[in-house]
């Protein structure tokens, strides 16, 4: 990119920048997740900081905050409330202690101090001969508003300072002399446990009233109530992090035990660091618990210890070079849409997919994201040169969750699925929103069956992925599924990347389920509108292969969870002539085990849901401990389930859930009723 072009992207970043940071500190609502608008701040930093003769003062990186609401009195910060700049790599935390080495040399071996960071509402505390004098928010760093009166509805905000806790005597001495006379600031974050959101949210609706979107937008809106009888009503709590006052402290770590023993809230998980891999390893434990804390936290705040040293590092455009806020991993991010191709899958649905430049989402590398189909395409009117959100919560495949229109490139066009299959020609078939190749022998259909059969829920065989598959295909070994098990070692071995031991491997994976339960057996054959639910529930009625394969329609229709549609797709699959030869031709080399009836186990017609990340146990694991205890997993949340199972980093069952009232439960809870 040249200069010319940089110019122009970072005109259009600082005006939608500028545009969500209005809506998110002053009307206290948003249209893009925090995350999002992190990753379009971090994306204007690296290209100022490029171009630093681009940079200019009312650059969105020169700034903090957004203006002050005009209902409340504007008071001028003594200090400024500074803003961070923002790190989401390792690598990017090196850089920055680098970069302060230049300026400071001791900055490179100096002691870091690590605190979580409170994603709620900064506030300073100003404290006059030790009664609570003023209260103000941030507003855009230099002017906050005066919330005085709402602030002292909020029970963890001491109205009056003593010396309470422990601390050395010469501190001791200075704070009593201080808080007889003097001024202290105390500067934290207004936050809301997220059971009291819970709790607001609920009365909210059962009042016919707005929904907040979050727990910081919550606090926002309480602490900036003309009515401060509503602010004392949202349960507010807040947790101090820095002292503007000389107590004789010359650490930041100290300041935090000074502000404990003045009767504020701090936070019990923060420590001194003296190396990047013990910080890196907290920073880990932390994203990894989060979300069974009492708070939300959006990363890490990471100072320099030595208050000193933090001075000498100095001040760049309104950020402190001292100190930078390590963030968590993001579930969403912007980049570019590069391209869009088609694939066909092994049902024949054409699926649209964003060719994306690489960004790293949820801990990886993410390059490509789901359309969906053509109507989604419409609905959010994606072109190739877009600037997109795009999300990836747990297990989920990364989608395009927003397209940042103000960023489009000129002269784009927009996107038409194709009308004929992209691998074999045939005529395209719209059946709902889906395209499909009808084609049965369509090559791309094949192979995406092949992958199926060979996959973690069918047949799992182990070791024999897509490459593999191909090779297969490619070099005419096989021709079908069936023929997977007539393979041997010598056919194999002359394969590009094939040694004798990875070619005895592949064939004793293979070999090793010739034996195969009914429920695996169902799912690999890949018939259309057949998930795992819907093989388990096939195979809990039937009980055998024959059984199915002689099933009526109206025997089919009978279960309760199969309707007409998949019905007549199974009861279809098994009278087509090809398929029925593909079937003898399997079964000549697979014995089919015959499902046994459920017996009465501890979770005995209990239906669970899984969301987010589980430490203890992979996704596939917890459901077949749920299944062997008799119980029913479901993929999706309605009034009939019984459990939602909460990992780390929930999607959006876990919010649906909360809104059907369907009973959430978290790791530990769900281990104690596995026992």
């Amino acid at each position: 990119m040249d200069k010319i072009e940089a110019q122009k992207q970072i005109e259009k970043l600082r005006k939608v920048i500028n545009h969500h940071r209005y809506l998110y500190h002053v009307l206290d609502r948003q249209e893009i997740s925090d995350e999002a608008l992190d990753s379009l701040k971090h994306e204007l930093k690296k290209l100022e900081d490029r171009f630093p003769d681009l940079i200019t003062p009312d650059s969105p990186t020169q700034r903090v905050g957004g203006k002050a609401l005009k209902e409340f009195k504007k008071v001028r910060h003594n200090v400024p409330m500074l803003s961070l700049e923002d790190a989401f790599l390792p690598e990017e935390i090196t850089d920055w202690i680098s970069r302060n080495s230049k300026v400071v040399r001791d900055a490179g071996s100096a002691a870091l101090f690590a605190e979580l960071k409170f994603d709620g509402l900064a506030m300073s505390l100003i404290y006059i001969d030790g009664v609570l004098d003023r209260a103000l928010t941030r507003g855009d760093g230099r002017i906050g508003e005066d919330v005085t009166q709402n602030a002292r509805t909020v029970e963890a905000i001491p109205l009056r300072l003593e010396i309470r806790g422990k601390v050395s005597e010469a501190v001791r001495k200075e704070a009593e002399k201080i808080i007889k006379k003097g001024v202290i600031e105390a500067r934290g974050e207004i936050i809301i446990t997220k059971k009291n959101f819970a709790k607001v949210n609920a009365e909210q609706k059962k009042a016919g009233k707005q929904i907040f979107a979050n727990p910081r937008n919550l606090a926002a809106g309480s602490i900036r109530q003309l009515d401060s009888a509503i602010t004392k009503s949202r349960r507010l709590d807040f947790h101090a992090y820095d002292l503007i006052a000389d107590f004789g402290q010359v650490l930041h770590s100290e300041e935090h035990e000074i502000l404990s023993a003045l009767g504020f809230k701090t936070d019990e998980k923060a420590k001194i660091f003296h190396d990047l891999k013990s910080l890196f390893s907290y920073r880990e434990k932390i994203e990894s618990e989060r979300s069974r804390f009492e708070y939300e936290t959006d990363g890490i705040v990471v100072s320099v210890d030595d208050n000193d040293l933090f001075g000498r590092l100095g001040v760049v455009g309104k950020t402190p070079r001292g100190a930078i806020a390590f963030k968590f991993t993001p579930h969403e991010s912007t980049t570019v849409i590069e391209d869009i191709i088609v694939q066909v899958g092994r049902t024949g649905a054409i699926t649209p997919v964003a060719v994306l430049r690489p960004v790293q989402i949820g801990g990886v590398t993410v390059s490509r994201a789901t359309l969906h189909n053509e109507d989604e395409i419409k609905r959010l009117d994606t072109r190739i040169g877009d600037t997109v959100i795009v999300g990836r919560a747990g297990d989920v495949i990364p989608d395009i969750k927003k397209v940042l229109k103000e960023l489009r490139p000129r002269n784009t066009e927009e996107f038409r699925m194709p009308k004929k299959c992209p691998v074999c020609g045939e005529e395209l078939k719209r059946e709902g929103v889906i395209l499909r190749c009808i084609n049965p022998k369509c090559s791309a259909r094949h192979r995406e069956s092949l992958y199926h059969f060979a996959s973690r829920g069918a047949f799992d065989i182990d070791g024999l992925g897509p490459k593999i598959i191909d090779a297969f295909l490619d070099n005419g070994l096989i021709q079908d599924a069936a023929d997977l098990f007539a393979l041997k070692e010598g056919g194999i071995r002359p394969l590009e990347r094939f040694g004798e031991k990875s070619a005895e491997n592949i064939i004793k994976a293979i070999q090793s389920r010739r034996a195969i339960g009914l429920v695996r057996f169902i799912l690999g054959l890949g018939i259309l509108h057949v998930g795992e639910e819907t093989a388990l529930d096939l195979a809990e009625r039937f009980a055998s292969l024959k059984a199915l394969q002689n099933a009526s329609r109206d025997d089919l229709e009978a279960i309760p969870n199969v309707g007409g549609i998949v019905a007549e797709s199974i009861h279809n699959w098994f009278r087509d002539a090809h398929n029925k030869e593909f079937l003898k031709k399997l079964l000549k080399y697979v014995k089919v085990e015959n499902a046994r009836g459920k017996t009465k186990g501890r979770l005995f017609a209990k239906t669970f849901v899984l969301t987010g990340s589980l430490r203890s146990l992979s996704r596939d694991e917890a459901k077949s401990k749920i299944r062997a205890l008799a119980g029913n997993v479901s993929e999706a949340v309605s009034s009939k389930t019984d459990f939602v199972v909460a990992g780390s980093d929930p999607g959006s069952k876990y919010e649906k859930a909360k809104k059907l009232g369907v009973k959430i439960i978290d790791e530990k809870e769900f281990l104690k009723m596995l026992r």
